[in-house]
């Protein structure tokens, strides 16, 4: 990975972020998203409002895309993504990114204001302002890539098995770079859905505490360029993927954490390492009652004491279809900044949660790290991380 970023509510760019896990100081807040806000909390990035894409693209105008063109800004991106498509050639740089909100926020708006024939005003009428697809589009455009693209919408995992995607287009010859990643806003749908599901908690969600009561939900966006040679032997690595699906429920995890126990073992299988080879894992950690007392569980029973785990959700909040990418580039400062961040909020860890679990940071540096993210439907895929050759 020559490149990569994340914006989230824990700040833009990887140096805010960074910070703020050093810092302990979370970026979630109450609810003041939407015109009759639910009580809840969430992680918003401020000043979506105020940002402006490039004009050539004002048809496909909306806080999704405003928020994928800010979150590109950051650490250089833009121009790492740019670099690649001009020494590779255009047709073989690879756009995977992943989303489950889409653009769906100005469909919303565009009901909200119907013209008098009751159809959409002029502003929301551009199809692919309404499609899943938007998301690609908009960046494909902005880099002039136009090789393989692909949307990957499986909800929570989405922007972890754009990796997986992204290594086999490589492998197999499709493409010489990948830019992956993810982005995801709030919405009225997003909000009110999973409130409806009694998932969304009304206090700063708690991962892994015994008194844990739903998630908060974020936005962020988050990309990496993934090329097939490495400038040097310490960029980081994707070194291994797994994937799986458990298909148990629609919202509830596999009892015993199944589709989550073949993932590991799969990206640990293609990395060649074991589990006790792992330092850290950033779990997916939601602070729902059903996902983390499974995942405890799942980790506890799979990884030494040694090994450290935690949440990061508690900086971010949930975002959903960009969790994964947002938890890759937390693994990626862990292991380049010689730290793995702790839990925030857990004051009281479930007893389900083993040795492995921590609250606190760790002023250590992990040499291979491993993110999990778990989706809706049992849509579950697992990455793992190191810099340079492991001795």
């Amino acid at each position: 990975m020559t490149a990569y970023t994340a914006t989230s509510a824990a700040g833009r760019g990887v140096d805010a972020f960074s910070q703020a896990l050093r810092e302990r100081r979370g970026g979630l807040r109450s609810n003041d998203f939407g015109n009759d806000p639910l009580a809840c909390w969430i992680g918003r990035v401020d000043g979506l409002e105020d940002a402006a894409i490039p004009g050539e693209f004002a048809t496909i105008d909306c806080r999704n895309n405003r928020l994928a063109w800010v979150g590109l800004q950051e650490d250089g991106f833009l121009d790492a993504a740019r670099g690649a498509v001009a020494r590779y050639g255009a047709d073989r740089v690879a756009v995977v990114l992943g989303t489950s909100t889409a653009s769906i926020g100005a469909t919303e708006e565009a009901y909200c204001a119907l013209d008098a024939d009751g159809g959409f005003s002029p502003p929301y009428r551009h199809f692919l302002l309404h499609s899943p697809h938007s998301l690609v589009a908009f960046v494909q455009g902005v880099v002039g890539a136009t090789g393989p693209a692909c949307t990957v919408a499986t909800a929570c995992s989405s922007s972890a098995k754009v990796f997986a995607q992204a290594e086999r287009l490589i492998r197999l010859g499709w493409a010489d770079a990948a830019i992956v990643g993810g982005v995801d806003t709030l919405c009225g749908s997003v909000l009110f859905g999973f409130n409806a599901l009694q998932l969304v908690s009304d206090e700063p969600c708690r991962p892994f505490d015994v008194a844990r009561r739903g998630i908060s939900i974020g936005e962020a966006a988050g990309f990496a360029l993934l090329e097939r040679a490495a400038p040097s032997t310490d960029a980081p690595q994707l070194l291994g993927w797994g994937e799986s699906s458990d298909a148990h429920h629609m919202s509830t995890p596999h009892p015993t954490g199944l589709g989550a126990r073949l993932a590991i073992g799969d990206a640990l299988q293609r990395a060649g390492l074991t589990a006790a080879d792992i330092d850290y894992v950033n779990m997916h950690g939601t602070a729902t009652p059903a996902n983390d007392a499974v995942e405890a569980v799942v980790v506890s029973e799979t990884f030494p004491a040694t090994t450290r785990a935690s949440s990061t959700k508690g900086w971010t909040g949930h975002t959903l279809g960009a969790a994964g990418i947002v938890e890759a580039v937390a693994c990626l400062l862990a292991l380049e900044h010689g730290f793995m961040p702790g839990t925030l909020n857990c004051t009281a860890p479930d007893p389900a949660c083993g040795p492995q679990f921590a609250r606190d940071n760790v002023e250590q540096a992990p040499h291979v790290a491993l993110s999990s993210s778990f989706g809706f439907g049992g849509n579950n895929a697992v990455l793992i991380f190191g810099r340079g050759a492991r001795a």
